[in-house]
C-alpha cells in the first residue's frame, strides 16, 4: 500500500498543492526556548511582515560580468 503526505497550512487550514508553499522557521535569540516551524501556503506566506534577504554566496559569473 502507497502512502501520500498531504501539507495543509497551519494558517488558514487549505491543502498545499504540490511545489508550492513555504515553510517558516522562527529561531529564538534565547536558545533555551528553542525553534516553531509552520508550513504555509503561498497567500498566507505573501501576507507576513517583514522584507525579502539577499542569499548568501558569490553572484554567478554570467550576472558579475554584465
Amino acid at each position: 500500500m502507497a502512502r501520500k503526505t498531504v501539507l495543509v497550512c497551519d494558517n488558514c487550514g487549505r491543502e498545499i498543492q504540490e511545489g508550492k508553499g513555504a515553510t517558516m522557521r522562527l529561531n529564538f535569540t534565547d536558545a533555551r526556548r528553542g525553534s516553531k516551524q509552520a508550513d504555509l501556503c503561498d497567500d498566507c506566506s505573501g501576507q507576513l511582515p517583514g522584507h525579502a534577504v539577499a542569499r548568501r554566496g558569490r553572484r554567478p559569473k554570467s550576472a558579475t560580468a554584465a
